[in-house]
């Protein structure tokens, strides 16, 4: 795949109560026809979600134009396309869906809507729009929107394209995303580190690939000198109270999850009581692997967003 190299912004990945979301690189374009979704991967949809409109502390402005993003593989006849126009330095238009060699969409295909809503209980009908609504009500705040039910698979996939069309405006950079979905992962180290500081931590992600599969993990929270928030005792000390689990295990379990899972995300277990961190993770692992797809070793630096508690 050519991927357009984005290196700005990643939505609202805080650091605090989160990090890093994705479904499979190398099966990016699989909406979640699973009809025994983890229920550790599944949460509320998106339309029992009231969202407010957060308010920006950090994280580049998006500069107006019309960006695009499209994959090059069909999978199951389909294939992932998604815009986004900016006005005013403002989300103001966007588009999702998948089509086939027509262009024809999928939630015209009612035997594929059928057979989807028997296997897990939603259709492409059902959650194309669904999260597209979630997006325009969350707008640059991709890491908010909610994973619809029965679709985890394309929800995570969704807020990975999405995510990286908020790059590109920021960027300023209108020329169409490619995703070869369908390309093996090529042999390399690849990386990716927030611009932003949360709560005094950035985020540090690199994954290494060996015969298309990931071999290694390194993964992380450190602050302006370095030092990783495992480290940090007290704060370890404060997630214990409230979520049972801090930094110093949810770090290094999502990184060997994703290490043992060779590059399926699917595979990747969402850490009881570090939800959004293990989502963040997939974000920005999958983009990772798109990257892999295109063997641009080149490290990626997101003018992350960071919003107001």
């Amino acid at each position: 795949m050519k991927l357009t190299k984005v290196v700005t912004g990643i939505s609202a990945v805080t650091l605090s109560a989160l990090l890093l979301t994705a479904c499979s690189a190398q099966s990016s374009s699989k909406d979640s026809t699973d009809s025994k979704d983890k229920s550790s991967q599944t949460s509320k949809s998106s339309k029992k979600t009231e969202t407010k409109e957060a308010t920006k502390v950090a994280g580049g402005d998006l500069q107006d134009g019309t960006y695009k993003l499209e994959e090059t593989g069909y999978y199951n006849g389909y294939r992932a396309v998604l815009s986004m126009t900016v006005k005013d330095g403002k989300i103001s238009k966007t588009s999702y869906d998948y089509v086939d060699k027509d262009g024809k969409s999928k939630k015209d295909d009612k035997e594929y809507n059928k057979t989807m809503k028997e296997k897990s209980g939603v259709g492409p009908s059902e959650y194309i729009p669904e999260l597209e609504k979630a997006w325009k009500q969350n707008g640059v705040n991709i890491s908010s929107i909610e994973t619809v039910s029965g679709a985890t698979h394309s929800s995570d996939s969704f807020k990975n394209y999405a995510q990286q069309l908020v790059q590109a405006a920021q960027a300023g950079n209108t020329d169409t995303i490619k995703i070869e979905n369908e390309a093996k992962m090529q042999d390399g180290t690849y990386s990716l580190e927030e611009k932003n500081e949360k709560n005094g931590y950035r985020a540090t992600l690199a994954i290494t690939v060996a015969g298309g599969k990931i071999t290694k993990t390194d993964f992380d929270y450190i602050d302006k000198d370095g030092k990783s928030k495992t480290e940090d005792e007290e704060y370890e000390k404060n997630m214990q109270k409230v979520n049972n689990i801090g930094p110093k295990e949810y770090i290094p379990q999502l990184a060997e999850s994703l290490t043992k899972s060779g590059g399926d995300i699917s595979k990747v277990e969402v850490v009881s009581g570090a939800t959004h961190t293990s989502h963040s993770f997939l974000l920005y692992a999958e983009q990772l692997m798109n990257a892999a797809q295109a063997g641009n070793t080149d490290k990626i630096t997101v003018d992350n967003y960071v919003f107001k508690d």
